[in-house]
């Protein structure tokens, strides 16, 4: 059973029948046209001290799951804001920007049979109807969002028609306020709870039982495991009315530096491990639920 949380946490082949080509042709017409309105492939400044990621070839293919990252507008409170027009990159919804969203999707080609575009796509939820055409939604820094009312009823919509998201790496009471108050507004109705060990969500693909605190790189290089207070790894979630998590949360963690320096031989090597497999779990997740 989830707990809930009342307060804040301080812590094939086969013979064609007739007409099956003339459905066939329908379904990859109506993806096509899809297709079209999708918004192009972009690269954003990153909020990261870098800003020349090789982009892989292949970016531009219709794949089965894409890596979606949510922009948002930072809040004038928030420590990790950015400075400029959230809408041309450099604030907080591009930490880890682009090279921890790579690293994933490499990783998730190599650990599960999905067909994953080797390139991510920033999703702006004012962007009209296109943000329903990446049903997974990754959200960094959350504690430094501030979304327009606007923006929390398109999300609302987006994640109880199927959509999914996961919001990581923020840090302490301070930061929970402001991710909570987004929440809020994304699900006035809905309670935040805390996920048990043996919930689906942890062992979809991998059997994650011990979940401990992943520290990020800015951690490993001050010699300590977390910022703001938040020293309690938190895992939690919030449902829809059928009982699908549609938010998962990782609070006191940052899974996205164990995907951006899983190449980097001074960040540790289980961080990133388990970093990769809770991703791949809540991909999946998403996908069969």
């Amino acid at each position: 059973m989830a707990q809930q949380l009342t307060n804040p946490p301080t812590l094939p082949g086969r013979r064609f029948r007739p007409g099956f080509a003339s459905v066939c042709l329908s379904i990859l017409l109506l993806a096509a046209v899809a297709y079209a309105f999708q918004k192009p492939f972009r690269v954003y400044r990153s909020l990261e001290p870098y800003d020349n990621v090789p982009v892989p070839e292949g970016g531009d293919r219709p794949s089965e799951w894409v890596f979606g990252r949510l922009m948002y507008p930072s809040s004038p409170y928030a420590r990790f804001g950015g400075y400029g027009n959230w809408l041309q990159g450099g604030t907080s919804w591009t930490v880890d920007y682009p090279r921890g969203d790579r690293h994933f999707v490499t990783a998730l080609q190599r650990l599960t049979l999905l067909d994953v575009r080797p390139l991510e796509q920033p999703v702006n939820p004012d962007d009209g109807d296109d943000i329903y055409n990446w049903p997974w939604l990754y959200v960094d820094l959350p504690g430094s969002w501030d979304l327009t009312d606007a923006q929390a009823e398109k999300i609302r919509d987006f994640l109880l028609r199927g959509g999914f998201l996961m919001a990581d790496n923020f840090w302490g009471q301070e930061e929970w306020d402001i991710f909570e108050a987004g929440m809020r507004r994304i699900f006035p109705d809905r309670e935040m709870v805390e996920l048990d060990t043996d919930h689906h969500l942890f062992h979809s693909v991998f059997d994650v039982g011990e979940r401990y605190q992943i520290p990020g790189q800015w951690a490993i290089r001050r010699g300590t495991m977390n910022r703001n207070g938040g020293v309690i790894p938190y895992w939690g979630g919030v449902f829809d009315d059928k009982g699908r998590v549609v938010v998962a949360i990782s609070f006191n963690s940052d899974v996205g530096d164990s995907w951006e320096f899983a190449d980097d031989p001074t960040y540790p090597e289980h961080y990133s491990a388990l970093g990769l497999r809770l991703g791949a779990n809540y991909v999946v997740y998403a996908l069969t639920h």
